[in-house]
């Protein structure tokens, strides 16, 4: 939720990636002049998106007056869909040089409207919204047929697309019921706590931050571009209750798809500054307030239009995390943390019948008095396993093994997390795209810790790259050994 002003005033404290990105996204669709009731969809990575397969819905959410057109607050939901087009099932291509090959490229664009009216209701009395019958007026989605017509005409299995899109839109007239219940039992007064809630954590975070000694804090850590490697290097400076978080030094943007975009950057800073300073801090534009982000245009965390961003928001938004989690290791005391896998092992299978996309867990790094998590999603991912009952019997693929990876976790007073292994057959002649880092450089221990095993990659048991496109015939299989947690002390 944003406020009239593009503010965010509440969000939910999970997939970091996503959340952290959407103010841009509610800036660029302001910048429209939307009115009261617009609904808009936009994916483009320069305007407010992370990257393409990310669709961004947002409405425009009217106040309690009829003949007010302007909108008072923003909903807003942003969902990964399997597949936006582009030259590869899932659109997540490993060998993308632009944009445009990742999919389609959609600007802020008005696709619907929010209208009033009576819904119909079911032989149970309710309507489609869940509203109890009382006979009041209830909002629904109106669609653009048209265009939605030619934003599916470019993406493969446009019916699950359409009805992700529904639900997305859905969710939002929850949004829009929710705040206009708080209006109507508030009034104007609902303002002036929100704002007052802002004002609150803004104070919360530079309380915090002056807790830190002041001084200058740097790091830099590689992404693996084979045969090379790119340079990530952040110096965080603390000064009283600011910080100042700068990537000048950083390699510049490359012709793949590392580079992030400058709104994917904030969000990797943003939550690796909240873990540090306050995990339980409200989501709110108090938390950036006392920061200021500093990219120099042009370079890897802040890539120019037209850059191939697909791995950017995955993979280089992970490495960014850690960056900042290292530099700031010095003086962030219990929370400090050595590095984890450092990668959301992107795996993408499809066809023209079917695409599959999942991040696959590892290991987190360990702290000064508590040993790193197996098995699990660490950093900007912080999405759910997917049960193989129901990956099976949705998917023409079968899981030959799933199991921990033993030994894959740093060693140190406190273990690393370890890493999964992951066995997948596929049943069906298909593509296959991985978007994989930690395969070359390991995550790194800390206080004296060691090390966590590098991940790897094989297909039918011969070792492939980190990141690769290949096409797969039915009986072919693919394991991931995806990288452990780094150690802390000796």
């Amino acid at each position: 939720m944003f406020d009239a002003q593009g503010r965010c005033i509440a969000q939910a404290a999970h997939i970091p990636v996503h959340l952290g990105a959407l103010g841009d996204a509610v800036r660029a669709v302001i910048e429209c002049q939307p009115q009261a009731g617009d609904i808009f969809l936009l994916n483009d990575p320069f305007h407010g998106g992370s990257h393409l397969p990310d669709l961004t819905v947002i409405t425009a959410i009217p106040g309690l007056d009829p003949d007010q057109l302007d909108p008072v607050a923003y909903a807003v939901n942003r969902a990964h869909h399997a597949d936006v087009g582009g030259m590869s099932p899932g659109s997540m291509p490993a060998d993308s040089i632009d944009l445009w090959q990742e999919g389609l490229v959609i600007p802020p664009v008005r696709v619907g409207k929010v209208i009033e009216g009576d819904l119909p209701r079911s032989a149970t009395g309710e309507s489609a919204t869940g509203e109890s019958a009382t006979g009041e007026s209830a909002y629904e989605c109106r669609w653009d047929e048209t265009i939605l017509r030619l934003i599916l005409a470019n993406m493969r299995n446009p019916q699950q697309r359409r009805g992700d899109l529904m639900a997305q839109a859905g969710s939002n007239l929850w949004g829009l019921k929710r705040l206009q219940q708080l209006m109507l039992a508030k009034g104007s007064r609902m303002w002036e706590v929100i704002d007052g809630v802002l004002v609150a954590t803004e104070h919360r975070m530079r309380a915090r931050i002056a807790q830190w000694p002041d001084g200058c804090y740097e790091a830099e850590d590689y992404l693996e571009w084979d045969p090379e490697r790119i340079r990530i290097q952040v110096a965080v400076t603390v000064a009283g209750d600011q910080l100042r978080v700068d990537f000048a030094g950083t390699d510049g943007a490359i012709v793949g798809n590392l580079n992030a975009p400058l709104a994917v950057t904030r969000a990797a800073v943003l939550f690796s500054l909240r873990c540090l300073l306050d995990p339980n801090i409200p989501s709110n534009n108090g938390i950036e307030a006392p920061i200021t982000l500093s990219a120099p245009p042009g370079s890897l965390v802040n890539a120019p239009f037209p850059s191939a961003v697909v791995a950017g928001n995955v993979e280089t938004s992970q490495r960014i995390a850690d960056l900042i989690l290292k530099a700031l290791a010095p003086i962030a005391g219990e929370r400090a943390i050595a590095q984890g896998q450092g990668t959301m092992n992107n795996v993408i299978v499809g066809n023209r019948s079917f695409t599959y996309y999942e991040t696959l867990g590892g290991g987190q790094g360990a702290g000064p008095h508590s040993v790193g998590s197996s098995g699990i999603h660490v950093g900007m991912s912080n999405t759910l396993n997917t049960p193989i009952e129901a990956l099976e019997m949705d998917y023409p693929l079968r899981i030959l093994s799933y199991q921990l990876r033993r030994g894959s976790g740093g060693q140190g007073s406190q273990q690393g997390g370890e890493g999964i292994i992951r066995t997948i057959q596929v049943l069906e002649d298909c593509t296959l795209s991985l978007l994989s880092e930690r395969r070359q450089y390991a995550p790194q221990g800390s206080g004296g810790g060691q090390a966590a095993q590098v991940g790897e990659n094989t297909l039918n048991g011969d070792r492939i790259p980190g990141k690769v496109t290949r096409h797969l015939k039915a009986g072919d299989s693919l394991t991931l050994a995806t990288p452990g947690g780094g150690g802390w002390g000796q």
